[in-house]
């Protein structure tokens, strides 16, 4: 079993040397991979969602910038997104920030990626909502075809952009895994079709079962990553061991771990819990 923990965004109040401090220590307690989540813009109140801390102003720094100020401190950890919203990011753009951030790091990236669910913000950065399906297929196609390619041509149809031998350079140290988080019918066709990895949320180890034996069922290999998001107060120790030995059992292959609530100074807690659980 792999572990990865939510990078804290709320981190950088403390300064930006706390931000150093705790990628660096998540590294030094043996975690595998450094997550974290992207939102360039947050509904305020978010239509539809109760009042709480998941529906106020909450900082989420952007995270290719944070990640890049991440790889500076640590050597061994990995790091990517969960999961970056992709069709409403420019992906000729997202594909070179991604491939400078592979060089600069060692090759230690991995991507998470999903349509996201918030309109509001799609209409904040003047893409259209109804076409973030479409604009996900061809997004990664345009990205793997840049990372690959040299000269590289690609003629989009949906993404306003055409690109006729062009060159990206660097190229990522190795092919970037994408896991996707989906939960619709379509993401799961898309997942299975065209994913290394599906990242999933709000699934205890009982529906775990199901979800990994559909997943296996058209992805077999075992280099297809199951992973699960599950948060945690970082309280009970003995829980947590219980959980993550249930989900291994369901076949899930790595747990990213994220405190109950962004907005509490609970990091500290979770990250060291976990640190205990690995151990």
């Amino acid at each position: 079993m792999k572990l990865s923990v939510e990078f804290p965004s709320v981190s950088y109040r403390e300064g930006p040397a706390a931000v150093l401090k705790m990628g660096k220590a998540i590294e030094d307690i043996g975690y595998d991979h450094i997550d974290i989540f992207d939102h360039v813009v947050m509904g305020h109140p978010i239509a539809g969602r109760p009042p709480g801390p998941y529906n106020a102003a909450m900082p989420i720094l952007e995270p290719f910038v944070t990640l890049g100020y991440l790889a500076a401190a640590t050597t061994r950890v990995t790091m990517g997104t969960e999961v970056l919203v992709l069709p409403q990011r420019e992906p000729t753009l997202v594909a070179k920030q991604v491939s400078t951030l592979d060089t600069l790091s060692g090759g230690r990236v991995r991507l998470g990626i999903g349509v996201g669910w918030q309109e509001s913000e799609y209409d904040a950065l003047g893409v259209p909502f109804r076409e973030r399906g479409r604009r996900m297929d061809e997004g990664i196609a345009m990205m793997r075809a840049v990372w690959s390619q040299d000269p590289v041509t690609f003629e989009a149809k949906y993404i306003p952009a055409e690109i006729r031998d062009m060159t990206m350079l660097p190229q990522p140290v190795s092919p970037i895994p994408m896991w996707h988080g989906s939960r619709s019918e379509a993401a799961h066709r898309r997942t299975v079709k065209i994913g290394d990895g599906w990242h999933g949320s709000q699934v205890d180890p009982k529906q775990a079962g199901e979800v990994v034996k559909r997943l296996r069922r058209d992805r077999p290999e075992p280099e297809f990553t199951i992973s699960i998001r599950s948060h945690w107060d970082g309280k009970d120790i003995g829980m947590m061991k219980e959980r993550v030995a249930a989900y291994a059992e369901a076949g899930v292959q790595h747990i990213m771990v994220h405190p109950q609530d962004r907005e509490v100074d609970d990091w500290d807690t979770v990250i060291e819990g976990v640190g205990k659980v690995a151990g």
